[in-house]
């Protein structure tokens, strides 16, 4: 229903902002990695919302990108993870670090975030595997060039796992070609 809002930013009380639409006034929770990059109050601010109509309450989720909504939507649908502890998720760790944390099967990385127990981590890295871990040449691994991209679903091709292939093309010098990254990769899948 609501998908987005523009307006002026009138308050911030960590994690609620207050945000003036046109003399409406819309109060929204944030996550912290949103509520840091907010302007100041009195500009103008732009926030992406998932919108939760329950019988007790009408709740406004705001993040300042669409890829943030994703991985909330993706949390939510998660059995035992409601809309706040998945607010808290993406208030301890950036989505990135998520993704990354599926990718290389992390729980620890996961219990660090308040709430989030030892069999709860290990539900969201078995559920979101494949579906946010899978993207890791834009999110989990975050490859600085396309080369180190290529290298990567090289070895993805090879049949090499995802956490190998990370792991094997985190230390590739910037500026490697496709063909010198493979080698250096399998190089150092050898010595593993």
């Amino acid at each position: 229903m609501i998908g987005r809002l523009s307006g002026i930013l009138l308050e911030k009380n960590p994690p609620q902002v207050l945000v003036d639409c046109n003399g409406v006034g819309y109060e929204v929770d944030v996550p912290m990695s949103t509520f840091y990059n907010l302007p100041h109050t009195g500009e103008k601010v732009t926030l992406f919302i998932h919108y939760v109509v329950r019988e007790d309450a009408h709740l406004l989720f705001g993040f300042g990108t669409h890829g943030d909504r994703a991985v909330f939507r993706q949390l939510i649908k998660i059995t035992g993870i409601g809309a706040r502890m998945a607010l808290s998720i993406l208030s301890g760790m950036t989505v990135a670090e998520l993704a990354q944390a599926i990718t290389l099967q992390e729980a620890g990385r996961l219990v660090k975030v308040p709430g989030i127990g030892k069999k709860t981590a290990e539900r969201l890295l078995l559920e979101l595997k494949g579906k946010l871990g899978a993207d890791i040449g834009v999110v989990g691994g975050a490859p600085r060039d396309d080369a180190q991209a290529d290298v990567l679903n090289a070895l993805l091709a090879l049949g090499y796992s995802d956490k190998e292939a990370l792991i094997a093309t985190k230390n590739m010098p910037a500026g490697t070609s496709v063909s010198d990254g493979i080698k250096l990769a399998l190089k150092a899948l050898s010595k593993a």
